[in-house]
């Protein structure tokens, strides 16, 4: 069989490349397997005692339960969490990730120049439910107008993106639940990839559609339209009504059409899900690169899930521009197990039950993975969950680590692009910016073929550098940029997976 990956010198554990059957030795110790060990899963290096650390790309992720013998299978059964050591050495790696922005020619994407200067990657008009009780009649709408052929002859308008979620009311009307959803509202309304949006209510709830309007003013009403259904006379009108202002803004929307615009201008978001033991490995290495590509063409890639890159945030913050940038992070990681400990969970409940099918153990050895996805510059910027997203470089975002309301979040904030890997194999899309989903495997890659948009398998199977497979990905994703259609997009996926954090008192 292929011989295990030891990724650093110092490791305890290898990792295999295929299944090995009971009675395999993969590391040649001398040492039967007792039963099957899937690929992706870790075997000991080394003998270990019960409470010794188990060591995975030089860096802690737990510690045996019991005494584990060389050649064993490592896993849940003999290695649990520990806290680690928060041993922050903030901004010591900052010169070398100053050294690894690349410096390359500035390249440029066909996109779509917005009056305020932003750029967009598509063009869609924006339904945006205030409250769940609007959420059917916007979908209505959308169904409605999509069935009827009224799109057809708009050839730069890539379609009507219904926005609904399940809160709105029976919340605070201030505070931090109050202000995430008005900042994911409003960061989706202005979003570079919309043209223009209709703000739709029920008249009477918390998230009131004057709210919206306060934002855009008397000198936003050529982009943004507001209705209610108690106001303009009950479901159907509603429907009708907003099926109606589509019709009358549809030429002013197709107006626009794509022109060079530079690399520059676009913010990536950086996601994981469905993760395996190949994750860290293959797909989340080489979007790093992609993402220090992107950050030395001067835009910005957005890294967020905070309780999945716990454990490895003193890995971000050795490179954090400077100490006020590394305390927000450090004030959210602190948060986050509060909010944990209140909640009865443990930062540990992480990783999924498929996650450890796929061969991770603990969430200190996920974090390791998803923070590969940021690649090796400079962390420029922390911003709170939906917070608009001004500053270039590699950037992060407090999020829950569940994927749609992860990317629901970078999306408010202004990332155009999401590029997001899996092992495990996800059927995960997203609207307004489409995502670029990356296998970790080959099996993945054929095994759900209409899903993947590219095959990172091939850096362990193929014998692709990790250089060449990162550069891949920055292909695609400015081809993606200036209107390649992704996997997802051709699947029409994205209208479920609007789903704003939901936190505070629901009353």
């Amino acid at each position: 069989m292929a011989k295990p990956l030891v990724l650093h010198p110092s490791d305890t554990i290898a990792v295999l490349t295929e299944r090995a059957k009971a009675g395999d030795d993969p590391l040649g110790l001398g040492v039967a397997l007792v039963a099957p060990v899937s690929s992706g899963h870790k075997v000991a290096r080394v003998a270990m005692a019960a409470g010794t650390p188990v060591i995975k790309f030089g860096q802690f992720i737990g510690q045996t339960t019991v005494a584990v013998a060389a050649g064993d299978h490592v896993h849940t059964h003999n290695c649990v969490f520990a806290n680690p050591e928060k041993d922050y050495a903030i901004s010591a790696d900052l010169a070398a990730a100053q050294l690894a922005i690349p410096r390359t020619d500035r390249l440029t994407f066909d996109g779509y120049a917005r009056a305020d200067g932003r750029i967009g990657t598509r063009n869609f008009i924006a339904l945006v439910a205030t409250v769940n009780c609007s959420a059917t009649v916007i979908r209505r709408a959308a169904s409605e107008i999509g069935a009827s052929g009224l799109l057809d002859d708009y050839a730069n308008v890539d379609g009507i993106v219904a926005l609904a979620h399940g809160t709105g009311c029976g919340m605070a009307n201030s505070g931090r639940g109050f202000d995430i959803l008005d900042r994911v509202l409003w960061g989706h309304a202005i979003h570079p990839n919309v043209g223009a949006t209709v703000f739709v209510g029920l008249g009477c709830e918390v998230m009131q559609i004057a709210r919206m309007q306060s934002h855009f003013g008397d000198a936003g009403t050529d982009r943004f339209h507001a209705l209610t259904i108690q106001d303009t006379g009950g479901t159907r009108a509603t429907i009708d009504a907003i099926k109606a202002h589509v019709a009358e803004i549809l030429p002013q929307v197709n107006a626009i059409t794509r022109t060079p615009q530079p690399m520059s201008a676009l913010r990536v978001a950086l996601q994981c899900g469905g993760s395996d033991g190949f994750s860290s490995i293959t797909a989340n290495p080489a979007l790093g690169i992609a993402s220090d590509l992107i950050v030395g063409q001067g835009g910005t890639a957005i890294l967020s899930e905070t309780p999945e890159i716990y454990g490895a945030e003193q890995l971000l913050l050795r490179r954090a521009a400077d100490e006020k940038i590394a305390e927000k992070l450090i004030a959210q990681i602190k948060w986050w197990e509060d909010y944990a400990a209140q909640n009865g969970g443990s930062m540990d409940n992480n990783p999924s039950p498929g996650n450890k099918q796929g061969g991770i153990t603990t969430i200190l050895e996920k974090s390791l993975g998803a923070a590969a996805k940021a690649g090796s510059t400079p962390l420029t910027e922390v911003y709170d969950y939906g917070e608009t997203v001004t500053q270039a470089g590699f950037v992060f975002m407090d999020t829950p680590g569940y994927d749609p309301v992860s990317v629901t979040g970078q999306i408010a904030g202004g990332a155009q692009i999401v590029v997001f890997t899996t092992g495990r194999g996800s059927a995960f899309g997203s609207k307004p910016a489409p995502t670029i989903k990356l296998a970790t495997s080959d099996r993945l890659f054929n095994q759900m073929p209409d899903d993947m948009d590219m095959n990172t398998g091939d850096i362990l199977s193929g014998g692709v550098s990790m250089a060449d497979k990162g550069r891949e990905i920055f292909d695609l994703i400015r081809a993606t940029a200036s209107g390649q259609v992704t996997k997802s997009e051709a699947l029409d996926l994205g209208d479920n997976e609007f789903v704003p954090w939901q936190i505070g008192a629901v009353m």
